[in-house]
C-alpha cells in the first residue's frame, strides 16, 4: 500500500495535512467520487493539544490501515486543520471543507462551542460528525441531531461519576470554578446537580477566562468560601494550572478536597504523581484496562511516541466503526451508513457492547479512577487503579430526561 502526503493551505487554518490511502482499487459506484473523505478538526497548538491535538489524526490512520486501508475499493483521504479553539475559525474550516472537499465526516471536534457550530453545518449539508472531544452534554441533548453521534464522554456522565462518590464520601460543601464557555457551563450545571441531588449544597461559584494562565485570584476565592470540594469544571491546560496554582497555596494539605471533573493521563504527567495523588475522576477508557487496550496502546505508542488518552482511543473507534459501517452497506449515504453504525454494536478496544441510542449517544462503561502514589506506580505509566466501574446504562443521561427531539419527537 502506497502512502503520499501533500500539504495545501486554508485562509484560516494553519497547514492541512491530506493523507491519502491510495491502493490500486476498482471504482465503487455506490461511494460518492469512489473516495472517502474524513476531516479532522482539533485544537493543535492551544490547551487541548496534549490530550488529543496532533495524535488524533495518528488514531484516524491506525482505524484506517486495521480496515485495510480502502473501503469497498474506494479510496481513504484525511484532512486536518487546527481550530484554535475558535468557532469562527473551526466553522470556516467545515464550511470550506463540505463546499469545497466535499468531506463526508468530520471528527475530532474538541471545544464545545468550535463543536456546536460545527455540526450545525454538517447537519445543514446533510454530512456526519463524530464527536470525540468535546464534553457539553448538549450535544446530544438539547442540540442533538441525525447528522452527528457523541462517542467518548460527556458532562452528564463525568460529573455523575465524580461527583457523586465524592458527595456519598461525605463532602456536602462545594465550590464550582468554571471556565467561562459553553463546556464549562454545561459541566458546571451536571455538577451541580449531581451534588444536590445526593444531598449537597453550592456554596460558592466563580468561571474563569478561557483559555486562562493565572488562577491566583480564584483560588483564593474558593478556599475562603471554606468548602469541602473546590470543583474544576475544565480541562486540559486550565485544569493543570488550576491544580498547580492550589499545591502553592496549599489548598489540598489545609484539607480541602479538589475534584478534577474532566483530567487525562497527559494531565496527570504534567502534574506529577507527587501533586496528583489520591485525585478521584471519572474516565472514558484507560490504556491498562486490560491485555488488549495495553496492546492497542503499544502500538499507538510506537507510532507517535506517547501512550494514548481516552479521546485519542474514541477517535479510533468512532472512525473504525464508522469505515467498517459503509463496508457493510457498500455506501457512503450518511443517514444509512449512521443508520448501520447505530445497529452494529461497538466491541473493540474502546467499548464492550458500547452502543448508538437515538438521541446520538454511545453509550458504553465509564471508570471511577484514582491516581496512585509514587510509590504504587510500578512505571511511568501506571497511572491509576479502577475505584469502581459505571454500568453504561447508569453512566449517561436517561433517555427519560432528554429534551433531544429526536427522543422527544
Amino acid at each position: 500500500m502506497q502512502l503520499s502526503r501533500r500539504f495545501a493551505m486554508t485562509a484560516l487554518s494553519a497547514a492541512v495535512l491530506t493523507a491519502v490511502y491510495a491502493p490500486q482499487v476498482t471504482a465503487n459506484e455506490g461511494i460518492s467520487d469512489n473516495e472517502i473523505r474524513i476531516g479532522y478538526l482539533a485544537d493543535m497548538s492551544g490547551v487541548y493539544r496534549d490530550p488529543i491535538g496532533p495524535l488524533g489524526e495518528d488514531a484516524i490512520h491506525m482505524a484506517i490501515e486495521d480496515v485495510g486501508g480502502s473501503v469497498q475499493g474506494a479510496n481513504i483521504v484525511v484532512f486536518s486543520a487546527d481550530d484554535r479553539n475558535s468557532p469562527d475559525v473551526g466553522s470556516s474550516v467545515v464550511r470550506e471543507w463540505i463546499d469545497e472537499r466535499n468531506v463526508d465526516m468530520v471528527t475530532g471536534l474538541v471545544a464545545s462551542s468550535v463543536t456546536l457550530a460545527a455540526v450545525s453545518l454538517l447537519q445543514e449539508a446533510d454530512k456526519l460528525g463524530l464527536v470525540n472531544g468535546a464534553v457539553s452534554s448538549g450535544v446530544t441533548n438539547e442540540h442533538c441531531s441525525p447528522n452527528h453521534i457523541h462517542w467518548v464522554y460527556d458532562t452528564w456522565a463525568m460529573s455523575n461519576g465524580t461527583a457523586k462518590a465524592i458527595t456519598q464520601e461525605g463532602y456536602k460543601n462545594w465550590y464550582l470554578l468554571s471556565a467561562d464557555y459553553s463546556f464549562g457551563h454545561a459541566l458546571e450545571a451536571d455538577v451541580e446537580r449531581v451534588v444536590t441531588e445526593n444531598g449537597g449544597t453550592i456554596v460558592g461559584r466563580a468561571r474563569h477566562p478561557f483559555p486562562n494562565n493565572d488562577f491566583s485570584s480564584f483560588m483564593l476565592q474558593a478556599q475562603a468560601s471554606g468548602a469541602d470540594v473546590i470543583a474544576l469544571n475544565n480541562a486540559g491546560g486550565d485544569t493543570i494550572n488550576a491544580v498547580q496554582t492550589a499545591g502553592e497555596f496549599g489548598i489540598t494539605q489545609a484539607g480541602q478536597v479538589l475534584a478534577g471533573m474532566v483530567l487525562f493521563s497527559t494531565d496527570i504527567r504534567s502534574i506529577g504523581l507527587e501533586n496528583a495523588q489520591g485525585l478521584q475522576f471519572t474516565k472514558a477508557w484507560y490504556y491498562d484496562l486490560n491485555e488488549e487496550t495495553r496492546a492497542w496502546a503499544e502500538r499507538f505508542r510506537e507510532r507517535t511516541g506517547s501512550m494514548p488518552t481516552m479521546v485519542h482511543a474514541g477517535i479510533y473507534s468512532s472512525t473504525r466503526h464508522y469505515l467498517e459501517a459503509i463496508a457493510a452497506v457498500g455506501t457512503d449515504d450518511i443517514q444509512t451508513v449512521r443508520q448501520q453504525m447505530a445497529e452494529t454494536p461497538i466491541n473493540d478496544i474502546f467499548a464492550q457492547n458500547g452502543y448508538i441510542r437515538e438521541d446520538g449517544r454511545m453509550v458504553h462503561d465509564m471508570y471511577l479512577v484514582e491516581v496512585k502514589t509514587p510509590e504504587e506506580s510500578a512505571d511511568a505509566d501506571d497511572l491509576f487503579r479502577v475505584v469502581r466501574t459505571i454500568p453504561a446504562e447508569e453512566a449517561f443521561r436517561p433517555l427519560s430526561e432528554s429534551v433531544c427531539p429526536l427522543v422527544t419527537g
